[in-house]
């Protein structure tokens, strides 16, 4: 630890020294910018003495989990962290929670809208409210993905009690079991934490034969940093320091935008996806050990609170 104990007294906010070795999601398009490394520099001087405590408790290796909304720089700050405890003497791993998923990208997007759809086909069986006549609006709203929006609604009131239904449904599939391999991902955390030296990591493109294993050697790693929407979820196994992306949904929406991650981006599903994933990144706030907000200050609880309140 005594390069660390020296990196905690005597570092300073620079610019990484030393490769930037990214996350390890295929395909995943990581852009490293001036205002990530700036905000990386805010988080160092508060993480590095985390990072010892927890090493120092778990027989030389931490879990640091990086959380928060999709786009907001999760892939880009866990890189930089990890350069940053490498320069420090401290071997790390940059892990992509966006590997765990029962799914790929394609086939749970269409599993997401079909829970959403057929939810609010109960909701209107249960209401009395389905009708033939429901059924051809319902089908011609489909066809054009107006379904969720709530504009759609505002002359239709079963279409609000299908909107309601379909997104308890919804809510119900997102960032739990059902969606997220979290007893796969606990599996590696607690191998991890056991000192095992070489682990096989999950990989998942985009396509049916994008899968694979990779065994990776962790001889030299003492920390191990997942980066994922749902890394703050507490379902995977001990994470000793949680850190946490602050950002509202419309600011999720803008990063996805200027990022142009995924099609679809300004639907009115989409919408919704981005705000239950937001009451689940929300309600686990207060386990975060390290909030840092969108401007790239570090802030309290109470501070994370109101700002989300202001952003909705």
């Amino acid at each position: 630890m005594n390069n660390l104990d020296q990196t905690i007294r005597t570092w300073t906010p620079h610019a990484p020294a030393g490769e930037i070795i990214c996350g390890d999601m295929p395909g995943d398009s990581v852009r490293i910018g001036e205002d990530h490394i700036r905000k990386a520099c805010v988080l160092m001087p508060a993480l590095f003495p985390l990072v010892k405590k927890s090493m120092e408790e778990n027989r030389g290796r931490t879990v640091i989990s990086v959380f928060g909304g999709s786009g907001v720089g999760k892939s880009e700050i866990a890189s930089l962290i990890a350069c940053y405890l490498r320069e420090a003497g401290i071997g790390a791993y940059t892990l992509s929670g966006d590997n765990y998923p029962h799914r790929i990208p394609l086939y749970n997007d269409a599993e997401r809208l079909r829970i959403f759809r057929n939810g609010g086909i109960r909701g209107l069986l249960a209401e009395g409210l389905y009708s033939g006549g429901v059924r051809a609006d319902l089908a011609e709203l489909w066809r054009t993905g107006a379904d969720p929006d709530p504009a759609a609604a505002e002359n239709r009131s079963w279409l609000a009690v299908y909107q309601r239904a379909g997104r308890e449904a919804l809510a119900g599939y997102l960032g739990q079991d059902a969606e997220q391999d979290f007893d796969g991902l606990k599996a590696i955390l607690d191998r991890f934490h056991a000192g095992e030296q070489r682990i096989w990591l999950k990989r998942m493109g985009r396509s049916d034969d994008a899968l694979w294993y990779d065994e990776v050697d962790f001889s030299r790693t003492g920390a191990l940093i997942v980066e994922w929407t749902h890394g703050g979820s507490g379902r995977f196994g001990k994470v000793d320091v949680p850190v946490l992306l602050a950002s509202t949904p419309a600011e999720t929406r803008e990063h996805r935008r200027s990022r142009a991650r995924d099609t679809g981006t300004d639907s009115a599903f989409t919408t919704m996806v981005l705000e239950i994933e937001q009451k689940l990144i929300e309600d686990r706030a207060p386990a975060a050990a390290l909030i840092l907000s969108k401007a790239g200050e570090l802030i309290t609880l109470e501070e994370y609170r109101e700002a989300m309140k202001a952003g909705r």
